[in-house]
């Protein structure tokens, strides 16, 4: 497969508690430059990061994130703002804790409050496959499946394990064919990549797959012959100063 295939497929991600302005400009430059599908990024960033791109690139965040306790009416009132402030794809964690006590209805409950708050915009639903048994995976697939969401999503990265290729494929295999799969977590070569995609994944939440394709660039340029050296070189443009708008 090539790898501007699996790159449109990206959500080129940074979700780093210390992420700064500058690093989500550059992650916002990357996935315009690399066609990524779009960014993922933390709340705090999305207003600013979307006054930033426009129209070039759509933002994605996250609600609930990455521990999912969070009640459900905050976890509205997150997705509301987001979209507010430009977001136009919600990935939210579920409540792991209902799901462990058997509580599948405030589970679908929740998922459906979040449905309605997003509307029109693009919702994923982030299961956390690493604390979960087959069966809690294969009740959470049914569950995804009824409540009207786009996509469920294996991990958030920040727990015990991310993305597996069997994981993936049982997603692919319980959900209903109008519920798309996105891999996240521990994705971090192009065959991770090529294998979660021939296993269903429509998405792939990751930062790994644009460094390769940026490495890929760097070493085809170093293995290019050296042009001359002009006679005299232009002076360098001056640098313009610039500091990063507010949040």
């Amino acid at each position: 497969m090539d790898i501007s295939e699996i790159l449109r497929k990206c959500d080129h991600t940074l979700l780093r508690q210390d992420a700064t302005v500058a690093e989500i400009r550059q992650l916002c430059d990357e996935a315009i430059r690399y066609n990524c599908a779009s960014v993922c990024i933390p709340p705090c960033h999305v207003a600013g990061a979307k006054r930033y791109v426009g129209a070039k690139m759509a933002i994605c965040t996250v609600i609930g994130f990455p521990n999912g306790y969070n009640t459900t009416k905050i976890k509205v009132q997150e997705a509301r703002d987001a979209i507010a402030g430009g977001a136009s794809e919600i990935d939210m964690v579920i409540n792991l804790a209902m799901v462990k006590d058997g509580c599948w209805d405030d589970v679908l409950r929740e998922i459906v409050a979040l449905r309605d708050a997003t509307e029109g915009y693009i919702l994923k639903v982030i299961i956390e496959t690493c604390l979960l048994t087959e069966d809690e995976k294969k009740k959470l697939c049914e569950i995804v499946s009824s409540s009207g969401a786009d996509y469920i999503k294996t991990s958030t990265g920040f727990s015990t394990g991310g993305a597996t290729r069997e994981d993936v494929q049982l997603l692919r295999a319980c959900c209903g064919p109008h519920v798309k799969v996105k891999a996240a977590g521990g994705i971090k070569t192009i065959q991770d990549a090529e294998d979660m995609i021939a296993l269903g994944a429509d998405r792939l939440g990751t930062s790994r797959i644009v460094k390769l394709a940026i490495e890929m660039e760097k070493a085809a340029v170093a293995a290019m012959p050296t042009p001359a050296a002009p006679a005299t070189a232009p002076a360098p443009a001056e640098a313009e100063s610039s500091q990063p708008s507010e949040y």
